[in-house]
C-alpha cells in the first residue's frame, strides 16, 4: 500500500487541476466565491497568458442546501417554503412548478381564478427579476445610476406582491390547487397601473442604457454563442432566445391559461451578449402585455380546489416544467402513496447557462468575462440547490 503524503493535499480539488507548471508562464486566477461579479459564493477558476482566458471551470458547491434530500423529508406542503430559497428572484414560478407537479400528480384541476392570479403574479416576479438583473449587470459594467432606477420600479412590484402575499422576496403563495388566498379589490388597478407606468420608463432605459456607446462596446460580440452549442449546453430562457431559438416553455407546454394569451417571444440572431441582453428588455414588454390581459380577464370564483388537509398523492411519478425568468424550470416526482415524496429531482436553468461559460470565455480577455457572466443571469442557490 503507498504511504500516505499530507504534502500531497495542497489546496482544494480545483486549485490542484489548476497547478501552474514548472516552466510555463500561465497566470492561475480565482475569481469568488465572494467576487462582485459573480452575485453569490460563485468560484470560477481562470488560466490566463497575459489579459486572455485560456481555460475556466466554475466551481460549485460553496451554497449548497441538498434540497432535493429535504424535500423528501418533508410533506409536500411543508416543502413549498423551499422554492422561495431555491431562486429568490422568481420564486413564483418555482413555488407554480412544485405545485404543478403534484396537482397533476394528484389529477387536480385548479379553479379558473386561481390559474389567471397565477399568470399574474409569476409575470410580475419575472419583471422584478429582469430588473434586478438589469440594474446588477450594468453595476458590474460600471454603470451605478440604473439600478437606482431599476429599485424604484421593482418597488412598485414588491408593494403589489406584499399586499397579496404577505412577503416581499422569498414568496410562499402557491398551494396545491390554488393560491394561499385571494388578491386584493385593486389588484387589477394596481397592476395596470404598474404596466403603464414601466412602459413609460422603458424609453428612458433605452436612451439612458441601451444605446450607449459603453454598454454596445462591452457587449455586441462578447460571448458569441451559436444555436447548435446552446442547445448543446441544455441551455434554455433569455440565453437561448439571444442565440435566436424562440424556446419558451409558456408555448412549448402550455401551463396555466397561456394558451389563451396573445404574447411575442422575443429572439435576436447575434448569440453575444447584447442579443441576450436585448431579449431581457423586450421580455419586460411581454410580461406587461401578459399581466394586463390576465388581469383584465381575471374571473370570479374560487382561489382553491377541494384538496384536503392531508396531501397524499397516489403511487406514480410526474413531471411539470414552467418557464422561469431564467429559462426552463422542471420538478420530477415520484410518490410510494405517502404524505411525503419519494424521490424527487430539481431542473434548474442556471445550471445549464452556467456550463457554457467555459467555452463562450476561452480566448476573451478577463474583463469580457464579467459581460459573459453577467449575461447569463445565474442564481447560484437555484445551481447549486
Amino acid at each position: 500500500m503507498q504511504a500516505f503524503d499530507p504534502t500531497a493535499l495542497r489546496g482544494d480539488l480545483a486549485s490542484a487541476r489548476f497547478e501552474p507548471g514548472p516552466t510555463d508562464d500561465k497566470l492561475i486566477l480565482s475569481m469568488g466565491p465572494q467576487h462582485p461579479s459573480t452575485h453569490g459564493v460563485l468560484r470560477i477558476m481562470l488560466e490566463l497568458d497575459g489579459e486572455y482566458i485560456v481555460r475556466a471551470e466554475p466551481v460549485l458547491g460553496y451554497i449548497h442546501r441538498m434540497h432535493e434530500w429535504m424535500a423528501e423529508q418533508k410533506t409536500y406542503m411543508q416543502f413549498m417554503p423551499n422554492m422561495g430559497r431555491v431562486d429568490y428572484l422568481h420564486a413564483m414560478a418555482w413555488n407554480w412548478a412544485w405545485a404543478g407537479a403534484v396537482e397533476r400528480l394528484m389529477g387536480v384541476e385548479v379553479p379558473e381564478r386561481a390559474e389567471y392570479v397565477r399568470v399574474a403574479v409569476t409575470e410580475l416576479n419575472r419583471i422584478s427579476s429582469h430588473l434586478l438583473w438589469w440594474g446588477a449587470y450594468l453595476l458590474d459594467l460600471g454603470a451605478f445610476t440604473p439600478i437606482m432606477y431599476a429599485f424604484d420600479d421593482r418597488e412598485m412590484i414588491l408593494d403589489i406582491l406584499q399586499d397579496v402575499t404577505g412577503s416581499r422576496l422569498t414568496y410562499s403563495y402557491f398551494t396545491i390547487g390554488g393560491v394561499y388566498g385571494d388578491v386584493p379589490a385593486d389588484f387589477a388597478a394596481r397592476c395596470l397601473a404598474f404596466t403603464r407606468h414601466l412602459r413609460s420608463r422603458l424609453p428612458m432605459y433605452r436612451d439612458l442604457v441601451t444605446d450607449n456607446v459603453i454598454l454596445r462596446g462591452r457587449c455586441e460580440g462578447i460571448g458569441e454563442m451559436d444555436v447548435d452549442l446552446a442547445r448543446r449546453y441544455g441551455a434554455t430562457g433569455p440565453v437561448i432566445r439571444g442565440s435566436g431559438a424562440p424556446v419558451d416553455t409558456r408555448r412549448a407546454e402550455p401551463y396555466g391559461v397561456y394558451d389563451r394569451l396573445e404574447f411575442r417571444v422575443p429572439t435576436y440572431p447575434q448569440g453575444d451578449a447584447m442579443a441576450r441582453y436585448m431579449v431581457r428588455m423586450d421580455e419586460l414588454v411581454t410580461s406587461c402585455d401578459i399581466i394586463d390581459q390576465a388581469v383584465s380577464a381575471l374571473p370570479e370564483g374560487p382561489v382553491q380546489a377541494k384538496v384536503g388537509k392531508t396531501v397524499k398523492p397516489p403511487k406514480g411519478e410526474a413531471s411539470f416544467a414552467v418557464e422561469g425568468a431564467r429559462g426552463k424550470i422542471l420538478i420530477h416526482l415520484r410518490s410510494d402513496g405517502g404524505p411525503k415524496p419519494y424521490r424527487v429531482k430539481l431542473r434548474a436553468p442556471g445550471f445549464s447557462n452556467l456550463s457554457v461559460f467555459c467555452e463562450l470565455s476561452r480566448g476573451t480577455l478577463l474583463a469580457d468575462a464579467v459581460s459573459i457572466l453577467g449575461s447569463l443571469d445565474l442564481v447560484i442557490p437555484e445551481i447549486d440547490r
